[in-house]
């Protein structure tokens, strides 16, 4: 078991983030837009507050996703390093006669992330001002703290001038550094999806099981009409859920699991879990396989719907 994996495990470590896209918006329409354009009811969002958000296409296919924060004069958008170019043309292309600026922040913005069950203490020994609730942000030394995690774990971002990132590192001391494929592991043993691997344009928001970054009562914005069309009629044919295997063999993104002679999952991501020394994966697993608990039987080996 490596040092970073155990301490996000355990105790805490810093993940560097700094290739997520970061996008400001400001001008006297920034509410305005971002509300007709994402998935929260940011027309009613107050400086401090964020929240996690979905962009759509008109037939509520998710383009992206991001952590919205709210602040006295502008919105910053974090999102996947693999749709920040996205996210900015798609927001650009819907601004005609608004009073809106959008500014790509991500080369020079630095993201570290400290997360895992002794976050909080050690940004406090460091005498970091934290957020406290989820999607919140605090000022501290010149630097954003936003309570969000890309693991699952408990955790923080902390935003900073791109020249001031090793500085902070330097302050975090002893504190462990995880690297991509231990925190990838962490996030697939805690079912935490991401855009790009598990979640995709070809999924809609229900499908994800991701309804925190949805508001059903906002009102309209670009992707609505599919996603309230879903919810009342309640037709949903698979659903993303995290599965442990009773194999150590890790099964590819792609494979379909077959039970009783039909299709019972499709694998999105998976990881050898060095806690179990088993398999994990999430996956999009068939409604009547998809209820926690259920035991899909392969044949070859087994697979537990978590």
């Amino acid at each position: 078991m490596s040092a970073g994996y155990r301490a996000l495990r355990e105790h805490a470590a810093w993940i560097d983030l700094s290739g997520r896209g970061k996008i400001r918006l400001t001008g006297e329409d920034r509410a305005r837009l971002l509300h007709a354009m994402c998935s929260q009811d940011v027309a009613n969002m107050q400086p401090g507050e964020g929240a996690y958000a979905f962009f759509l296409n008109a037939q509520g296919r998710i383009l992206a996703d991001a952590n919205i924060f709210c602040f006295e004069d502008s919105f910053l958008l974090d999102t996947e390093p693999e749709t920040a170019r996205k996210v900015f043309e798609h927001l650009d292309r819907y601004i005609i006669a608004d009073d809106v600026t959008l500014a790509d922040e991500t080369e020079a913005t630095a993201t570290v992330a400290i997360e895992g069950p002794e976050a909080e203490g050690a940004l406090r020994e460091l005498g970091a001002a934290l957020p406290e609730h989820d999607g919140s942000t605090a000022f501290w030394d010149g630097r954003i703290v936003a309570k969000v995690s890309s693991t699952g774990e408990p955790g923080y971002f902390v935003f900073l001038a791109a020249s001031a990132r090793d500085r902070l590192i330097a302050e975090l001391g002893g504190l462990p550094q995880a690297d991509g494929a231990e925190a990838r592991a962490v996030r697939i043993e805690n079912g935490h999806p991401r855009y790009g691997e598990e979640i995709t344009d070809r999924n809609i928001v229900q499908e994800t099981g991701q309804m925190s970054g949805v508001h059903l009562s906002k009102g309209c914005y670009l992707g609505q009409e599919i996603v309230e069309r879903v919810r009342s009629r309640g037709q949903i044919h698979r659903l993303l859920r995290r599965l442990e295997f009773d194999t150590a063999d890790v099964p590819a993104a792609g494979t379909k699991l077959m039970a009783a002679g039909s299709e019972a999952a499709e694998v999105a991501s998976s990881a050898l879990s060095p806690a179990s020394g088993k398999a994990v994966a999430l996956a999009y697993v068939r409604t009547p396989f998809a209820e926690p608990g259920t035991v899909i039987d392969t044949g070859a080996f087994t697979a537990h719907v978590c």
